[in-house]
Parts: structure tokens; sequence; C-alpha cells
């Protein structure tokens, strides 16, 4: 069996689908698969959107239909540094000044349904077992459909949306850059009557080599999990309940009574990036969009928001191509530094200053002017929501100002 479209993603969570449904909404011939039967949840989810990614979501027509399922917004941020409470907001991307985080298998299947409501196929239960070539060129995929039957699928081109462990980033065997192994490990659950600070949707503690994080999602839930040291992953799978104590104990013996008053609702799932790489993500027939292209440690949350900005950037270049308006090779050519442009720079502020490193005096200092500014707290959300730029706030203007506020 054999058909044929312009474009195939190949997974169907929030990259995969959002890219599927801005191009058939333009008149392309589109085919979503995935390995999975929606709804399907993502195990290794973090789950937070931050605005500029909310912001994708309003720009698409999206928005309505994630807060329609009752996800709350997050906007008030809480964040425990040794004997330091920031609290504040991020600056909003626009008119957003919230994020999101609904649990994958309603976000993912909404995101899919759209993309068929708007033309798209989608084959759920499809293994992708190869890709079929001409010459150096990726013309299609052949796979197996959930009934076990063999199926061809030809493409003008074929997208990678399939995560750390893409099927077509094996095959197409892209360039590596910016390889680093991982620093952080994550463990979390979900727990129903967690109360969070009043007023505040966002909670975090830090400490060295060890962190929690909380924040609420669907269904009157919130997401916590706790950091860990990558290398001691796999020792604390062990006995994953006691090591989570262990640090809420460490950390914050306040809110681990809140937790123990709470109720799980779901078991402890813990695990961290395979690296943190970024990946050539074109090539003759074939890109990469999300964590296939690029990846790094889910501290800073950054993944979905990442995933949405690469679709709203590729899903144009693809368009372009596939209309004639220039050889899709030549369309595609500019989204490798597109991307990079602007996510190396979180990147490197991620790796640098958000895994729970012991910190060095100056930033130490650093912090403590900013506890002293309510304006430079929110700021320093803002990088880490993506609203402000690390070369803005990290620019020796900006902190010899924030240093002088706390002199």
């Amino acid at each position: 069996m054999s058909r044929a479209y312009d474009v195939v993603v190949v997974g169907a969570r929030v990259a995969g689908a959002s890219l599927g449904y801005l191009l058939a909404r333009e008149g392309h011939r589109v085919l979503l698969v995935d390995r999975a039967t929606f709804p399907s949840d993502v195990p290794h989810s973090t789950l937070l959107i931050h605005q500029p990614g909310v912001a994708f979501l309003r720009k698409w027509g999206l928005e309505p239909r994630i807060l329609a399922t009752g996800c709350p917004k997050i906007k008030t941020w809480q964040v425990h540094l040794g004997p330091m409470v920031f609290r504040g907001s991020p600056p909003p991307a626009g008119e957003i000044d919230y994020g999101l985080a609904p649990r994958r298998y309603i976000l993912d299947s909404l995101i899919a349904e759209a993309a068929v409501e708007g033309g798209a196929d989608f084959q759920q239960g499809y293994t992708v077992n190869e890709l079929l070539w001409d010459r150096e060129r990726v013309v299609g995929l052949r796979g197996t459909d959930q009934r076990g039957a063999n199926v061809d699928v030809a493409a003008r081109l074929v997208v990678g949306a399939d995560g750390f462990h893409s099927r077509v980033a094996k095959a197409v065997a892209p360039s590596e850059y910016d390889v680093h192994p991982p620093l952080v490990a994550a463990c979390y659950s979900y727990f129903h009557n967690l109360t969070l600070p009043d007023g505040v949707q966002f909670e975090f503690h830090g400490g060295v080599h060890r962190a929690i994080f909380a924040w609420p999602t669907n269904n009157d839930e919130v997401i916590l999990g706790v950091n860990w040291k990558a290398e001691e992953l796999e020792a604390k799978r062990k006995n994953p309940e006691a090591e989570f104590f262990a640090v809420l104990d460490e950390l914050s013996p306040s809110l681990a009574e809140r937790v123990r008053q709470a109720k799980r609702s779901a078991d402890f799932t813990a695990g961290c990036v395979p690296a943190n790489y970024f990946r050539k993500p074109v090539g003759p027939g074939w890109a990469l969009v999300g964590d296939a292209g690029a990846c790094y440690e889910f501290t800073t949350a950054h993944g979905m928001t990442n995933a949405f900005r690469q679709v709203d950037q590729l899903a144009p270049a693809i368009s372009e191509g596939l209309r004639g308006d220039r050889p899709i090779e030549e369309s595609l050519k500019d989204f490798e530094e597109t991307r990079n442009q602007f996510e190396l720079p979180f990147y490197h502020f991620t790796r640098d200053n958000m895994t729970n490193q012991p910190p060095p005096e100056q930033a130490l200092q650093l912090f403590g002017a900013i506890h002293a500014s309510p304006r430079a707290t929110n700021q320093f959300f803002g990088v880490l929501a993506q609203t402000v730029s690390p070369g803005e706030f990290f620019s020796p203007e900006n902190l010899q100002a924030i240093m002088s506020l706390s002199g």
C-alpha cells in the first residue's frame, strides 16, 4: 500500500501536531504519524509552556481550546534560594502575561484534533521502520500500521518531530554540535489538594545539586518534582519516594508537610535528557523540529515553548517551498540560523546558571541585589520564561544598574 503527501510528520505531539495543523490550514497534503494511539500521555514532561509559547497558541487560534480544559493560568512566581524569597511575575510576551501547564494527554490530543479538522490525515499506531530514499534524498517512509500491515508513504518532505530518540534523525544522521552530557535528573508526580502559597502558581526551591518545582495543571492537580544530579539517577530510582521526600525535607520542610497532607494521584516518574545537543535540522527531503533537532536541560522548562517557536519559523518556510516560490531546500536553509539565534543564548544560560551547581561568590552577590529590586526580580524571571534575553539581562549596563540598587 502506498500513498503520497506533500509532508509527512513523524511524531504527533506538540511540535509535530502543531506543524501539521499550520501546514494543513495552508492547503498542503499532510500526514501525521505516531506510534502511540491518542489520547496518550508523555511521562517525561514538566508540562510548562511559558508566555511566548502561549502567545503562539493564541496566534494560531488554539489558546481557547486549552483554556476550555480548565488548565490554570500561571502568573505569579515564588522562588526560594536559601534565605532569600523572590516573588513576582515575568514580563509578558505581547499581551500574554501567563504560562500554562496542561497535561500532555490533553494538550497533544487537542492539537492533533485541530490538525485533522484543518485537513491533515492522522495515522495512529504507526511504527516507522525506515526512510525511503532516492539517492541522497529522502522521498518517504516505510512503516507498519496498528493492524500489522506494511504501509509505504511518499512525501516531498519528511519531518522528524519524534523527540530525543528520533528515528528520522537516526536515519539521516545530521551533524551535531554544542553537545554536552546531562547534568540534572528529575523525579516528579501529581498531587490533589496540594496548596501552593497564597496567590502563587509557580513555586521553586533551589539548593546545591537539588531543587524543587511545582505548578498547577488540569483536574485540580499540581505537578511537583525534585532534581538530583544526573549521575545519581539510577541509584535514586531504586526508592524514588524516599529520595523524593528527602529533597523536600532538606530544602523546604513546610512544603514537605503540605505534600504529605495532599493525595498523590500518579506514580513517580524519573529521568533526564539523554544529552544536551543541537542538530542540523534540514537536509534533502527532510527536516527536524522540537527535541528531535535541539534539546537541553529541562530545568528552565523551555522545551515546549521552543518547539512552538520552531514550528512558527519552519511552517512558513515549508509552505513557501511547497508552493514553488523557491526551491524547498533554499526556503529551509535559514531555519537553522533562525532557530539557533534565539535558542543558543538560552541553552548556554541554562547550562551555565540553572543546573543547581554551587554558585560562585559573585552570583550570590547578584542574587542579593536582584532580591532587593522587584523590577530586577521580574526581569530575571523573564529570562527563565524567555521574555527577557540573557544578553539583555546580563549586559554590563543592566548588571551595574541592578547592583547599584543594592548599594
